[in-house]
């Protein structure tokens, strides 16, 4: 039988007869692994605890601690190490029932080596491949944060920082920012670092549904109280008990509901379309809107007294092309996962790719990044992504010095209009530069000095 080259590892065997745990140290130190052989299971489970172990061979019968006994405390504690079992031929059954326990393989003695080392080969493979998607989740971790966030800008480190502060309180939060910056990801981060990470997250958007569908959406519905309600049916506030609720594009609320809502805050308590028991609820609400809220209060679209309940803790999420020094690390993760979704080899970005996207406005901030990686990770038939590959609109500097234009308010005089391009330029080339301030200001063409003034004329931090 063939086996593929194997790879090297750590190998720990249990056995209580040294002759076949001699014979199994020598076969496969000879294959280059690095074997470890006790005849004391109780001890290699003190090994476990203080080495690093890929793979693990251990008898069935032996005295002290049985096979299940060590696949058992594998299993909980090293649940990514494979487990292959060695039993004598008449006792197979007994390894199928460990199999179905989570070993790895079973190896009946006498073995033939080949049989031996295709399997240990095989074990090692997939410990392999656990380790790397092991330091990939951690290295994800570590740049999305506790909160899956990604991001490293100052900007967004005081978004998580502000996360982080709210978490353990009861206190509603207002999340604002434009649309595709990741509204939604701070509510679901505060949620999971809270006491309610154990209950639900239930999310609404108020503006898929006119107010009647959404009022039922909400307070839920009695059978019969209205044509087509032909059961009982519990909303929202009801299934959010004990978790969070998140209300996205708060500002659509229509006026009657906004009242409603405000009464439910008041006295956490609601009542079913069509019924009149009152039905208590607890709930922390988190709400977003990409709409200037105070602004839609002074116009008399929204009520002060439900805005002040809302607002206890504002959070807004910064727009992309405010935080650029992010965008390098947002892209390398969104090429991993879609080249990872769509089976095909890694993809990096060439530098002059980069340097477009950095250089782009991002009307649409990070799911337009998002869905613009992907369309290059899927149609770019390099593992190199070019400028050529992303879109036109990204390529041309006369269609992204339009979207800028777009993106600035149209309130804006000229003198204020110049600012905000002249502040974009300074980030874009503090980006491009890796915020080196003598090379940005080449960039620029000008000198350090004025760099410097323009820097504190428009609070720009000169690090990432």
């Amino acid at each position: 039988m063939e086996y593929e080259e194997n790879i090297s590892g750590n190998i720990l065997i249990l056995d209580d007869e040294k002759n076949y745990l001699l014979v199994l140290q020598a076969i496969l130190e000879d294959e280059g692994y690095a074997v470890t052989a006790l005849d004391d299971p109780r001890l290699g489970m003190t090994f476990l605890d203080e080495s690093e172990v890929d793979v693990l061979v251990t008898d069935m019968k032996m005295p002290g601690m049985s096979g299940e006994e060590v696949l058992d405390r594998v299993k909980r504690d090293y649940p990514h190490i494979p487990v292959l079992i060695m039993t004598a031929f008449g006792s197979i059954d007994n390894a199928v029932e460990a199999m179905k326990c989570g070993a790895f393989d079973y190896i009946t003695k006498p073995f033939s080596n080949e049989d031996l080392l295709l399997s240990v080969n095989k074990a090692m493979k997939l410990a392999r491949a656990e380790q790397k998607n092991r330091l990939l989740r951690q290295s994800i971790t570590q740049q999305f944060g506790k909160h899956h966030i990604l991001g490293q800008s100052k900007a967004i480190m005081e978004v998580l920082a502000l996360m982080d502060r709210v978490a353990g309180s009861k206190s509603s939060v207002l999340v604002t920012g434009e649309s595709g910056t990741g509204k939604e990801l701070v509510a679901r981060g505060i949620h999971a670092s809270s006491d309610r990470r154990d209950n639900p997250f239930i999310s609404v958007n108020c503006m898929s549904l006119n107010p009647g569908v959404l009022e039922s959406e909400l307070f839920g519905h009695e059978k019969g109280s209205f044509t087509g309600a032909v059961a009982r049916k519990r909303g929202r506030f009801e299934q959010a008990h004990g978790g969070t609720l998140f209300l996205d594009e708060i500002g659509e609320l229509s006026a009657e509901l906004q009242v409603k809502l405000l009464r439910v805050l008041q006295e956490r308590v609601i009542e079913r379309v069509g019924g009149t028991t009152p039905i208590e609820v607890d709930f922390r609400l988190i709400c977003a809107t990409n709409r200037d809220l105070k602004a839609e209060v002074e116009q008399g679209r929204f009520r002060e007294d439900l805005f002040y309940r809302l607002n206890v803790v504002h959070i807004h999420v910064p727009p992309l092309r405010e935080r650029r020094e992010d965008i390098p690390l947002l892209a390398a993760q969104f090429l991993l996962r879609y080249a990872r979704e769509n089976e095909l080899p890694d993809k990096t970005l060439s530098t002059k790719a980069l340097q477009a996207l950095t250089a782009y406005e991002w009307p649409g901030n990070v799911r337009q990044l998002q869905n613009v990686i992907e369309r290059s990770v899927v149609l770019s038939p390099h593992e190199t992504i070019e400028p050529d590959d992303l879109p036109a609109e990204i390529r041309d500097e006369e269609t992204q010095f339009k979207s800028a234009v777009d993106l600035l308010p149209s309130e804006l005089d000229l003198a204020r209009t110049m600012e905000k391009i002249e502040a974009a330029l300074i980030r874009r080339a503090l980006v491009q530069s890796r915020f080196i301030k003598v090379k940005a200001a080449e960039l620029l063409g000008i000198s350090k000095s004025l760099l410097q003034y323009k820097l504190k004329k428009y609070s720009i931090s000169s690090r990432p």
